[in-house]
């Protein structure tokens, strides 16, 4: 047995674009029309061992459900081959294989032959997907009357529970309300541990931090790196405001940061991007004596300072920070728009310091701070200059509670007979 379950090798998917819908006919009849080729994907290489959960993610249109597609058998490659090692449960269209006009029941059984199950198989797992599903005597009506959560639902819960070696998720887990999206990432969680293969695409990036071994991050079709969520993730939010995250890494690795003030501890390898119209030229965290410090104890009062150095006039500036787990997942942060303290306008040489002062009720342990500084130019949302992971921060605690943070409860207690 292969150590990997999932293997792409050099996978191509062209499409074919013509100036008019009769033009597709008059190819087929033989003759020769103007043709437009579209790639969808072009080389792209990566595997997935077995037990691993790998994420894809990348923009619109980088063909990141397509990749899926091919994998599970829906579509077919121009180019490349992509060997699969395993029995596949696919989250991708949900239901997307139910027939209309069949109940809810009729409709697991189809589902399950489809993959491959007999009906003792799918016997024995019934009662667990209808308890999932947990759509009451709907089951038993065909599934053209069930509203749109009753039917995702169903979906989900067939795919889930029919015990494959290997899932692909694509944006599915965000189905339903609330309490059955909690069901939903319990289950995957159990998944996880158990040990199978998952391949997941999403654009929520708190699940492809938390949830994945690694991450492929896709652009225009083309994989364009490779790599740790977190560090993924950061070329992705880079992708997303225009940046070019392979150049701007280049340019930053030639470049020789000046010196923090040395009472401070600063990430040497933070992630900066931006167009410096605006620059962010030094930040610092205080304790509640004034202190620069990256520790800071749990219910203490706490302040981060930023610096930012304006070269060209810009109007309303936006002053952030945010608070990060070691994995990535953003946990809080706030910026001077939403604190409503505008900066109306900044001409060319001038600095602004911004103050940011509040509690820390964040869970002991440790966190990365980020900076950013956004606008407008010209009437267009522009990033000017972000620090990505600029610094760690330890929460020192005697008590924590459940969760990221605390909301600092206070508790009575009276024992005594009723009167």
């Amino acid at each position: 047995m292969s150590e990997f379950a999932i293997e792409v090798k050099h996978l191509d998917k062209m499409y074919k674009l013509y100036n008019k819908p009769s033009d597709r006919l008059r190819e087929a009849l033989g003759f020769k029309v103007p043709v437009r080729e579209h790639y969808a994907l072009r080389d792209v290489n990566f595997e997935v061992k077995r037990g691993e959960t790998v994420g894809i993610i990348g923009t619109n249109g980088s063909g990141k459900s397509t990749i899926l597609k091919i994998i599970t058998g829906v579509l077919n490659p121009t180019a490349g081959e992509v060997k699969v090692d395993g029995r596949i449960s696919a989250l991708l269209e949900l239901g997307a294989g139910f027939n209309m006009e069949y109940t809810g029941i009729e409709n697991v059984y189809l589902n399950g032959t489809m993959m491959g199950f007999s009906k003792e198989e799918i016997d024995a797992r019934l009662q667990d997907i209808l308890d999932f599903a947990d759509i009451g005597d709907f089951v038993h009506q065909p599934v053209k009357a069930y509203s749109s959560g009753m039917f995702v639902r169903l979906a989900f819960a067939v795919a889930i529970n029919i015990d494959p070696e290997i899932l692909i998720v694509d944006e599915a887990l965000s189905v339903g309300d609330v309490f059955f999206q909690a069901k939903c990432y319990r289950k995957f969680e159990e998944f996880k541990d158990m040990g199978r293969t998952i391949l997941f695409v999403s654009h929520d990036l708190s699940s492809i931090s938390r949830y994945c071994d690694r991450v492929v991050l896709l652009n225009k079709g083309v994989k364009l790196a490779e790599g740790s969520p977190k560090k993924m993730v950061d070329m992705y939010k880079q992708l997303l405001v225009g940046q070019d995250p392979a150049k701007e890494a280049a340019e930053n690795e030639k470049k020789k940061r000046e010196s923090w003030n040395e009472k401070f501890q600063v990430n040497p390898n933070m992630l900066e991007y931006g167009s410096k119209l605006a620059e962010i030229t030094d930040f610092v965290v205080m304790d509640e004596k004034g202190n620069y410090t990256n520790t800071i104890d749990k219910g203490s009062t706490f302040t981060i300072k930023m610096r930012v150095k304006f070269h060209e006039n810009i109007q309303e500036p936006i002053m952030a920070y945010t608070f990060k787990d070691i994995r990535g997942t953003e946990i809080t942060g706030t910026n001077t728009m939403f604190e409503k303290m505008h900066v109306e306008h900044s001409d060319a040489g001038d600095v602004c310091t911004v103050t940011f002062t509040q509690d820390m009720f964040l869970q002991g342990g440790e966190y990365l701070l980020s900076f950013g500084c956004t606008g407008y130019k010209d009437g267009d949302f522009t990033v000017f200059h972000r620090l990505y992971d600029a610094c760690n921060i330890t929460v020192i605690s005697t008590q924590n509670t459940v969760g990221f943070y605390d909301m600092n409860s206070k508790v009575e207690i009276y024992c005594g007979d009723e009167d």
